[in-house]
Parts: C-alpha cells; sequence; structure tokens
C-alpha cells in the first residue's frame, strides 16, 4: 500500500502564463491572495515535502518552499517541471505534480491517489470522468530515465508520455472542483466573484 506520506509533492509553476499576459500565474492574486498560497495550504497537512518547480521569481517563492528551475530549456511544458521534479533528490519513491493555478485542491487528494495505487503502476494520472487532467499526477522515480530520452527525442506532449507507461487512471468524478484552474484575467474575476 501506498501511504501519503509516502509521496513528495511538486507545485508546476514553471509555465510562461502567455494567457494571463505572461505573468507568473503562481504569484496571480485572488482575493488579495496568491494563488501559491492556496496550494500549499491545501498540500501542507497531507505531506512533509514541498517543492515549487519555477523558472523565475525564485526569490519570491523561495519564501514558501525550495524551488527547482527545469533542466530543459525552451519550456518543454509540465514534462520539464515533472523531469525537474523527479531529479531532484527527495525522501520518497513517489513524487506527485499539482499546477499553481488550482486553488480548489482538496483535502484528500494524496489519498485519493494512494486509493488508486497498485505495484505495477508507474503512473497514477487524475481523471474527470470525462477526461485526463494530466497535470494533477503522480510518478514513480524510475521512469525519470525513460522521460529524459522522451524529451530528448523533441517530444512534448504529456498524454504520449502516459502511453509509454503504466499508467493509472485515478477517478475525480466526485471532485471535478479540483481541476478549476485559473489562466487567464476573465478566469481569475469570475472565480474571485463566486
Amino acid at each position: 500500500m501506498l501511504k501519503p506520506q509516502q509521496i513528495d509533492w511538486v507545485i508546476l509553476a514553471g509555465g510562461q502564463g502567455s494567457r494571463m499576459g505572461g505573468m507568473d500565474k503562481g504569484l496571480v492574486e485572488l482575493n488579495d491572495k496568491p494563488l501559491i498560497e492556496y496550494v500549499i495550504e491545501a498540500l501542507q497537512p497531507q505531506t512533509a515535502s514541498i517543492t515549487i518547480n519555477a523558472n523565475r521569481s525564485h526569490d519570491i517563492y523561495q519564501q514558501y518552499a525550495p524551488v527547482i528551475a527545469d533542466s530543459f530549456t525552451e519550456f518543454p511544458g509540465p514534462l520539464g517541471g515533472i523531469h525537474a521534479g523527479l531529479s531532484h533528490p527527495g525522501n520518497n519513491e513517489w513524487v506527485g505534480f499539482v499546477p499553481c493555478d488550482s486553488p480548489n485542491i482538496p483535502n484528500n487528494l494524496a489519498q485519493l491517489f494512494c486509493d488508486a495505487w497498485h505495484q505495477e503502476a508507474d503512473i497514477l494520472v487524475a481523471h474527470d470522468g470525462e477526461y485526463y487532467q494530466p497535470v494533477f499526477t503522480l510518478f514513480h522515480r524510475r521512469v525519470l530515465e525513460k522521460l529524459h530520452d522522451f524529451l530528448e527525442r523533441g517530444e512534448r506532449k504529456i498524454i504520449l508520455f502516459y502511453d509509454e507507461c503504466n499508467t493509472v487512471k485515478v477517478d475525480f468524478s466526485n471532485a471535478k472542483d479540483t481541476f478549476i484552474n485559473l489562466n487567464t484575467p476573465e478566469q481569475l474575476k469570475m472565480f474571485s466573484q463566486r
């Protein structure tokens, strides 16, 4: 069995924020609080290990948790952050990933992943009943070499990588609000008015 305390978590804040006008999304404020703080507050009771993957604003992010940058330049997307997280030494074989712009992470996120775990799995990925939510995911460190080779080939599509591994779907159909993510100033405004 996998237990929540056996997971190291990485918050993915390394994107370019192009739909947010180039702003650093983790630091964009929702009701006077940076989005990253919502994510950290949700994760802290679930783990002893949080790291932030960021490619800028390191001095600010370091106030919250240790920061690691992508080793692949040219912004390979979420897989660049996942690669960085798996490369970074941690306490556990399993590394969980969540985006920095999802303020609705539930307090049983880690447990939902643990409930779906089985021994043969390389990756566990959230599924909302209709679609994969590929940046809510758990990776075993053994896939690092395979991921490195995948990125070296110039591949960037996260779903294609899942096809190359033993990937298990985690049912989040009863917790779809988990995946609300705030990509644009309009989404931010609408969400803050709720």
